[in-house]
């Protein structure tokens, strides 16, 4: 019976301090009522409350107990004290002899010597600690746990009135520091390059609570629970393939059930229910705590925990609101801040408002980042801590062609970036200029410069960058920003609508690219102990030929008599491309026994993608029309570094002698044959790697839609015979990378880059 009497003595004491406040009065005759209520009520001698400033020092604002000349006068600095060692730990202190411990900080203005006993706890909003509330006893004694749960609701609500300026004056309240006000400058990794100026919007915010405490506590433990089992429902759903999210990997979705089955979770919220909080203030209140917990641990394995209960506490408030997944309302200029994100994510916000793109993860392979790329959208990843230090109407810049995020940027740096964009908006008239001229270098080499494609948006560009056709359509992103498969007439209709926006020019499908970091939240997903090096690609078109098939034939289909070009991913060996060019052959057949068109040329290929190929081109090359390849995975495949990890992503360079020495073994190999070659990965939408690739002979470059502008006018400036020569030499260099030498013999050769 113990638990009722708390429930309502806690609630006893937060209607006092309601009732006490809505007297009025000056701000300072607020706060001293205040502590003066709750060292009653918990049977204090002192009740003190310290507020953050913009300086990071700790303010001492009301005191009951303390001499009050120390009011606004003691101010702990960041770090100082058990005050200090609050904001530090995010959670409570509770010590029976508080001058012995180590952290100890003596202030004699204060007149604090003769209390032992010593409680203090954070006041949490958004997971950041504003300020600290203590409550000190002459006796040495510990509190108890029911005395810490209740000084732990009673600071939630104070930091919530600290916020809305119920508890201080206005005037006061722009000296506290609830929210991030500085300037900052957050260094990542280009993901999508250009630059950005707008204002902060956060991927799916949390659902604002609009009421902290309840009215009937067993009616919000009844919304608390369906909610729950309705988030639990969810998840199972999304791991038996039924239903999910586009992003989620199999391995995120695991985290997800974990922890939405975790006793200590669920406990934690049905707690702070009983106490007398609504379910969304309980939500708040446990995700504040374990934000600012886990938000200190350095070790990522614990931050990547906090990320994963973030995602669970924004859906588990999205299931109490029944809000579900609305679609926003972007503000003019917005810049995009989320931990990740899935190619649906990205294309369910207006592009048209989306001026930039912020992730704390991802790689430059990521869907986000192909999809950013593809709709020419501003992005920098890989921004530690980037959640934590940005608020929703920030003003922020994106500079992706540094890879920096500045967050409440100086009026010097606006105007900075603000003339950086006029010069970029310069050099993009200049590339529209070159639209219509053939890329020919200066000693008369015809490069062709194609684009990559995979979304229905990218068609919009073919005409306006003036690419010569599509060297890469990416067929799994239809698959992937759909809630299920595919059927046939999808299929066909999206790879006509390809071919007819094309025109003469020639368009390359790549067959289904799925597995490793690509899962379908509708086809139920194996665990895989290393997915970049598993069951992904072609080979599971080849162990699920009902699902090659049907796409085979739908683009037989679409093609309607017209040349048509496949490719297959990912090939590894020479028996895996004669399986599935056999599975091609007999769709053709299919196709002609029921009178229906046949293409009028057909080429199937190859994508270099595995090392293995390399050693074994003499027996691929002959069996395909051509082959293309594929430097992203190569190069993760040659450095065994997974290119989604971003511990390994970075570590090796495009521009190194064994990457090098590969793709000029593969261009020779192909110019012996006469097979033509094309490169569609990563390299070949960079000037420099581009100008790497026309010296080791590539002719034939496809790339996203932005890069083929920068790459026509380096290939325009360029001396193919003279940069051979200057490559060739750095071949069998030592060093790591030669990125500085081709540098170098990029400025010797005046090559616009």
């Amino acid at each position: 019976m113990a638990a009722p009497v708390a429930i309502r003595g806690q609630r006893s004491l937060l209607r006092q301090i309601r009732e006490a406040l809505a007297g009025g009065g000056p701000a300072q005759q607020r706060l001293d009522m205040v502590v003066r209520i709750i060292a009653l009520s918990m049977v204090a001698e002192v009740c003190s409350i310290y507020l953050r400033r913009a300086s990071g020092e700790m303010e001492l604002f009301a005191t009951e107990g303390l001499d009050p000349s120390a009011v606004h006068v003691t101010r702990m600095k960041p770090g100082e004290g058990l005050v200090g060692e609050i904001i530090r730990l995010g959670r409570p202190l509770n010590l029976a002899d508080a001058p012995e411990h180590p952290a100890f900080s003596y202030r004699p203005e204060t007149g604090e010597d003769p209390y032992h006993a010593f409680l203090g706890v954070p006041l949490l909003r958004g997971g950041r600690v504003i300020g600290v509330l203590v409550v000190q006893n002459r006796t040495e004694r510990t509190y108890s746990e029911d005395e810490v749960e209740d000084i732990q609701i009673v600071a939630m609500v104070l930091a919530e009135m600290v916020a809305s300026g119920e508890l201080i004056s206005v005037g006061e309240l722009e000296g506290v520091e609830l929210a991030p006000r500085r300037p900052d400058q957050l260094k990542g990794s280009k993901f999508a390059d250009g630059l950005a100026y707008g204002v902060a919007v956060l991927h799916e915010p949390p659902v604002a609570s609009s009421q902290l405490l309840s009215d009937d506590v067993v009616a919000e433990e009844k919304r608390l629970a369906e909610a729950l089992q309705s988030l639990k429902d969810q998840i199972d759903r999304m791991l038996e393939g039924q239903h999910g999210l586009v992003d989620a990997s199999y391995d995120v979705l695991e985290s997800y059930r974990m922890f939405a089955h975790s006793s200590s979770w669920n406990r934690s919220l049905e707690d702070a229910v009983k106490n007398g909080l609504t379910a969304e203030a309980a939500v708040e209140r446990v995700r504040s705590e374990h934000r600012a917990r886990l938000g200190q641990a350095r070790d990522p394995y614990m931050r990547e925990r906090l990320h994963d209960l973030e995602d669970l506490n924004d859906r588990l408030l999205r299931h109490l609101s029944g809000a579900g997944s609305v679609a926003r309302d972007l503000p003019e200029g917005a810049i995009l801040i989320a931990r990740n994100l899935g190619p649906a994510d990205l294309l369910e916000y207006d592009r048209t408002k989306l001026a930039g793109l912020l992730l704390e993860e991802g790689s430059s392979a990521s869907h986000a980042a192909i999809v950013a790329r593809a709709l020419d959208i501003p992005c920098v990843g890989r921004l530690a801590g980037l959640r934590d230090k940005v608020s929703e109407g920030d003003p922020v810049i994106v500079d992706a062609e540094t890879g920096e995020a500045f967050l409440r940027p100086r009026p010097d740096v606006v105007k900075a970036i603000q003339a950086r964009v006029l010069v970029r908006r310069q050099r993009r008239a200049e590339f529209a200029k070159l639209k219509d001229t053939p890329a020919f270098t200066r000693d008369g080499v015809k490069v062709t410069l194609l684009m990559n494609a995979g979304l229905d948006v990218d068609l919009e560009s073919l005409a306006d960058t003036g690419a010569e056709g599509i060297g890469l359509f990416r067929t799994e992103f239809q698959f992937m920003v759909s809630e299920e498969m595919p059927r046939f007439n999808a299929q066909t209709a999206l790879y006509s609508r390809v071919m007819d926006a094309a025109g003469d020019l020639p368009v390359t499908f790549r067959t289904l690219d799925l597995g490793g970091d690509k899962v379908l939240p509708y086809m139920e997903a194996e665990r895989e102990e290393n997915p970049a090096l598993g069951w992904r690609a072609v080979r599971m078109g080849l162990d699920r030929p009902a699902l090659l098939r049907l796409q085979l034939r739908a683009l037989i289909a679409a093609s309607k008599g017209r040349p048509l070009r496949i490719m297959f991913p990912l090939i590894a060996s020479v028996d895996e491309f004669r399986a599935a060019r056999a599975w091609v052959d007999q769709e053709v057949a299919w196709a002609q026994r029921r009178g229906r068109p046949a293409p009028s040329r057909l080429d199937v290929g190859a994508m270099i993608e595995a090392p293995s190929l390399i050693w074994h081109l003499d027996a691929l090359l002959p069996m395909t029309d051509f082959v293309s390849v594929g430097t992203n995975d190569l190069m993760q495949y040659i450095f065994a570094a997974d290119r989604g990890n971003p511990r390994v992503a970075d570590r090796y360079d495009f521009l190194s002698p064994p990457m090098l020495r590969a793709m000029e073994a593969i261009q020779r190999a192909c110019a012996e044959t006469g097979t033509p070659v094309s490169v569609c990965g990563e390299m070949a939408g960079r000037p420099l790697e581009a100008f790497t690739l026309v010296a080791l002979g590539f002719e034939r470059l496809s790339m996203p839609p932005t890069g083929v502008g920068p790459v026509k006018q380096m290939v325009l400036s360029c001396d193919r015979e003279a940069a051979r020569r200057g490559v060739s030499a750095l071949l069998k260099s030592s060093a790591g990378s030669v990125r500085n030498e081709i540098e170098t013999l990029a400025r010797k050769l005046y090559l616009a880059v």
